[in-house]
């Protein structure tokens, strides 16, 4: 009995060892060191502006998602806004009625433009405003008035009425073509996309917008974005840093390799924090 005993405990710690290897992301800083959680989590709390760049299917990058948005507020207190580009700016007043219990969640899905993966990877990101009664920020430009840019360029931005550029940056935009994000974007798309990097730094411009309008001194600003608004600091970031050069930002960005234990240079350009998921997880959608 005690020799069978014995091998059973054996093939289980075996079991969970094997186990243990296998991970699913590591985490790096700038300088592509490992690091842990905790580094992550108490570096956020510092700062004015959290940039957490996703991969929109990842499923890695939404739960650490939640998992950071759950310790900030723990951390912050009343101290945390939340917001994200995968809401519009138009939507806000939607997302305070849902937030504040007057509006079900299926009327809000049906107004409020949502992304197909929003009941699985963002609706929990909302109920942690919800539950914590803290604000939850919609940041992006309407899309119609993205693809407005990308048909007419900026111009064509000063037609529409005093009621709708409240829902995008105030005019003019600020945008440099040479900003590399802006300049890779229209190279790739070349005659097909005319005014497509400008339609981005709408976007861009106008989530920067939104959240100096919602952050105050003192306050962590948490925002969730795909990693291309906010990698190697341009984007958001190069707005932001525009209108406000002493705001202490942190960015995380989200990338998916074969190799999870180590990054090269270039990835570690991306941001101050790289979460970097293996390549065979799962996606969301």
């Amino acid at each position: 009995m005690y020799k069978r005993n014995f091998i059973i405990a054996i093939t289980a710690i075996l079991l969970v060892s094997m186990s243990a290897d296998k991970r699913a992301f590591n985490l790096f800083n700038a300088k592509g060191k490992l690091v842990n959680y905790d580094k992550v989590l108490d570096e956020a709390a510092k700062a004015d502006i959290v940039f957490f760049g996703e991969l929109h299917n990842n499923a890695i990058s939404h739960w650490l998602e939640y998992q950071l948005a759950i310790d900030l507020a723990e951390k912050k207190d009343s101290n945390l806004v939340l917001g994200a580009e995968m809401y519009e700016s138009d939507g806000q007043l939607l997302i305070n009625e849902y937030l504040s219990g007057l509006v079900k969640y299926k009327y809000f899905k049906g107004q409020a433009r949502l992304w197909p993966n929003d009941n699985t990877d963002y609706r929990p990101l909302l109920q942690i405003a919800h539950d914590k009664k803290i604000p939850f920020i919609a940041t992006n430009v309407p899309r119609r008035y993205a693809s407005a840019v990308n048909k007419g360029g900026f111009e064509i931005l000063e037609q529409f009425s005093d009621e709708a550029k409240k829902y995008f940056a105030p005019l003019p935009i600020d945008y440099d073509g040479n900003v590399a994000c802006y300049k890779s974007m229209q190279e790739m798309m070349g005659k097909h996309g005319a005014n497509i990097a400008k339609a981005q730094g709408l976007k861009d411009a106008t989530m920067a917008y939104f959240i100096l309008k919602n952050w105050e001194k003192g306050k962590t600003f948490l925002h969730f974005n795909g990693s291309y608004h906010s990698d190697n600091y341009e984007g958001i970031i190069w707005h932001l840093k525009r209108k406000n050069p002493d705001l202490k930002i942190i960015s995380i960005s989200t990338v998916e390799q074969a190799d999870i234990n180590k990054i090269d240079e270039e990835t570690q350009k991306k941001a101050d924090y790289i979460l970097v998921v293996d390549e065979n997880v799962t996606k969301t959608y």
